[in-house]
């Protein structure tokens, strides 16, 4: 069996195809980015969660591992992208030579990522969840015209900053910046209030505390 890497996935042309292909199929019906800069930033907080949170150097690449592959569902449909998701990693992990209790890990990780139906079922699963749904900014708005955005592209739009801050033994906090002017912060919650609340248990999991932050005031 071989310890399967971030880095085997980057040079692996099928992963590489399908993500860039998921990211425009969603595209094509009017979902915001989630092509290679949203797994390669979503994978590299996941392993930074478990790092500063004191797990193995493995368990922190597992995490990276499975956040890298999370979104490829998307190649098939946005619908049940999970599921599908988890399907075609135990393809290509397999075809890697990684480890089948390695491959069961990471694929129930990315099966439960989506906040309609995922829960923290292990220390990779949980780190996935944060990592995922810190990733709000405006750079991952592909509409460029502002009168036509729905409440997703607006809500993306107005945040300027957000960073997924890991205080080890205490909490895990999302910090976010909001320009008001473009939307209240009520809309961040009227969209966003299932992951957030995902992420609660997720940080719970982890025996730690998730903290939500938006303009300086605690609102988790």
């Amino acid at each position: 069996m071989k310890s399967v890497t971030v880095a085997d996935l980057k040079a692996d042309p099928i992963v590489q195809g399908y993500i860039e292909v998921g990211n425009r199929n969603l595209a094509a019906i009017g979902f915001t980015e989630h092509g290679l800069r949203h797994v390669g930033l979503v994978s590299n907080i996941a392993y930074n969660i478990l790092e500063k949170l004191g797990y193995s150097e493995r368990e922190c690449e597992l995490a990276a591992v499975a956040a890298y592959l999370h979104d490829i569902g998307n190649v098939i449909n946005r619908s049940g992208h999970a599921q599908t998701g988890a399907l075609l990693s135990a393809h290509i992990l397999e075809r890697h030579a990684m480890a089948p209790e390695e491959i069961a890990i990471v694929i129930g990780a990315i099966g439960n990522h989506d906040e309609s139906d995922g829960n923290p079922v292990s220390n990779i699963s949980a780190a996935l969840i944060l990592a995922d749904k810190s990733d709000v900014h405006r750079s991952r708005v592909r509409n460029q015209d502002p009168a036509t955005f729905d409440i997703h592209d607006r809500v993306n739009y107005a945040v300027e900053h957000s960073f997924l801050r890991v205080y080890p033994k205490d909490r895990v906090a999302l910090e976010i910046t909001i320009n008001t002017e473009i939307c209240p912060v009520m809309d961040y919650f009227e969209i966003f209030l299932a992951r957030m609340l995902l992420c609660r248990r997720a940080a719970s999991f982890l025996d730690t505390v998730f903290e939500l932050k938006i303009n300086e005031v605690k609102l988790l």
